[in-house]
């Protein structure tokens, strides 16, 4: 027996198995066209809508919880397409598994919108489908299961009231607000009587947000510094190493003059441990000398720290007019099959199929706060580590007056990384009130204001240049880096509540009874009971 029966004119053609796991697969994969390089931003509010419907005609519970896995499944394979090169096949079982979180989020929509809804059960689902895809969104944010790349949120990068509701409540608010919207739409599709309440619902939710650009703290500017961000681009052959060194040597003396307070190299720009290196180590340091500027340069080496702790380890490490001057900070949250492989005793395969890591690289031990020679306080984070929301809280609340990312995207120059990379600082940004800087070795490097908001040009993958920007400082709490990820724990209260409810209306819900047969007279004809 179905557990509903769909009302959806186009019921009849979903029927066939392998047609409808293919609509799903497609209508997973809508959202990445909202992210970078496409940045359709607006598409983001209906980009679910099919997804939700199709998970709505579904006839039985294990229909629902199908579309919802193959939708995960196709969202996660759009998102992170780029990744095909690396890891080649193994990139179907990695979205296969992390899909399965959205088959619980499948039997959610279709209990809510599935059938003829009610009205209350259409303005529950605004509050408990976003719910869910959040929990979701929390989940996969896990760095073991491929870290918080692709929230749904982080397609609004560039849309200043998002930006402002993230420093609210951080990517996390902007994901629900755009799926709740997503309901709303397929509410208002698919649900007419709910017509008026879905409406209601969007005025509400818009004037949440004007609301919110208006009252919610802004940072207060106190001036600006200079910072440069070096650029090598693309070097490639016999000797790649020691010629993209040489040239970001050559943009920097180009910096000569210009008055900067800070030049920040990209992730490994330096293949060799500077503390064993004294001849590097004065290079980099002859060229904080001639710019008047501290460098901070990205050690990709191995090193050994301790007698347990010798390896590769991925290191920021600031360098002054005589040479490092102490401050390092070690990447924590490394690239799952890039810089390490998870349980590599039963996954270790993955490195003869792809470009995962053969060695596991080394963490660093917790957050930094660089000290800059003028007094300006950087907190660093390497690559990944932009797309954690709390890594960068975290060194706002330790006084980072600036945000630098190192980063290097060069074995995917030429897909979506790179620009989705990029966009991950206007986001940290906005949520810190805190500027941050982007630098790559290959692009795209940018730099963004405490407001999320783009500053200069940004050097894209086919440049090799160095670029300046005058970075405004600020100071004040963003709300977010005071109250944290608050979104997640409302959401968390939203489904526990709608599960308690759904728990009572079971418990109260009378058990069926079985029918008393009739009792049959002498001569064999059912009793009359109204004689």
């Amino acid at each position: 027996m179905p557990m509903w029966r769909g009302r959806l004119p186009y019921e009849r053609s979903l029927r066939s198995g392998t047609g409808r796991g293919a609509l799903a697969l497609c209508a997973g994969a809508l959202p990445a066209l909202t992210f970078p390089a496409p940045s359709l931003w607006w598409f983001a509010y209906v980009a679910l809508v099919p997804w939700l419907l199709l998970i709505r005609s579904a006839d039985t519970g294990r229909r629902a919880a199908l579309d919802g896995w193959l939708g995960g499944t196709g969202f996660m394979l759009a998102v992170h397409h780029w990744l095909m090169p690396s890891l080649h096949v193994f990139i179907l079982v990695l979205a296969a598994l992390l899909g399965l979180l959205w088959a619980p989020w499948g039997l959610l929509v279709a209990r809510l919108l599935g059938g003829p809804p009610s009205v209350r059960d259409s303005l529950a689902a605004v509050a408990v489908v976003p719910s869910g895809w959040l929990m979701i969104e929390l989940v996969r944010s896990w760095e073991g299961l491929g870290g918080p790349w692709g929230l749904l949120g982080a397609s609004q990068w560039d849309v200043p009231p998002a930006l402002r509701v993230a420093s609210v409540g951080g990517v996390w608010l902007v994901s629900l607000g755009v799926v709740a919207v997503n309901t709303v739409v397929a509410v208002l599709l698919a649900v007419p009587p709910a017509r008026t309440a879905g409406a209601a619902c969007l005025v509400a939710g818009a004037l949440g947000v004007y609301a919110t650009t208006l009252w919610a703290p802004r940072p207060e500017e106190t001036g600006t510094t200079r910072i440069a961000v070096v650029q090598p681009g693309v070097v490639e052959g016999p000797g790649s190493i020691g010629r993209r060194f040489a040239r970001g040597e050559e943009l920097t003396r180009d910096l000569a003059g210009r008055d900067v307070d800070l030049v920040v190299w990209g992730e490994s720009s330096v293949a060799v441990d500077l503390s064993r290196s004294p001849e590097t180590s004065e290079r980099v340091a002859a060229l904080s000398r001639l710019t008047g500027a501290d460098v901070l340069v990205n050690m990709d080496a191995r090193r050994a720290d301790g007698p347990d702790r010798a390896g590769i380890f991925k290191s920021a490490v600031l360098v002054g007019p005589d040479g490092p001057t102490g401050d390092r900070y070690d990447k924590m949250r490394l690239v799952p099959f890039g810089e390490y492989v998870p349980a590599r005793a039963l996954l270790g395969w993955a490195t003869s199929v792809g470009k995962a890591a053969g060695e596991d690289r080394l963490r660093g031990s917790g957050p930094v706060v660089m000290d800059l020679t003028d007094g300006l306080r950087v907190g660093p984070v390497v690559c990944f580590e932009t797309a954690f929301p709390d890594m960068s809280r975290q060194l706002a609340k330790d006084g980072a007056q600036v945000l630098v990312a190192q980063s290097s995207t060069s074995t995917f120059q030429h897909g979506w990384a790179p620009e989705q990379h990029a966009s991950l600082g206007a986001l940290r940004a906005a949520e810190t009130g805190r500027p941050m800087v982007h630098a790559t070795l290959t692009g795209v490097s940018a730099a963004y204001g405490p407001r999320g908001e783009r500053l200069g040009a940004p050097l894209g993958t086919d440049a090799s240049a160095a670029a300046v920007y005058d970075v405004p400082l600020a100071r004040g709490t963003t709300l977010y880096v005071r109250l944290g990820a608050w979104p997640v724990y409302g959401a968390s209260a939203v489904l526990a509540a709608f599960f308690a409810a759904a728990g009572l209306r079971y418990l109260r819900t009378p058990a069926p009874t079985r029918p008393v047969p009739l009792a049959r007279t002498a001569g064999g004809s059912p009793a009359r009971p109204w004689r």
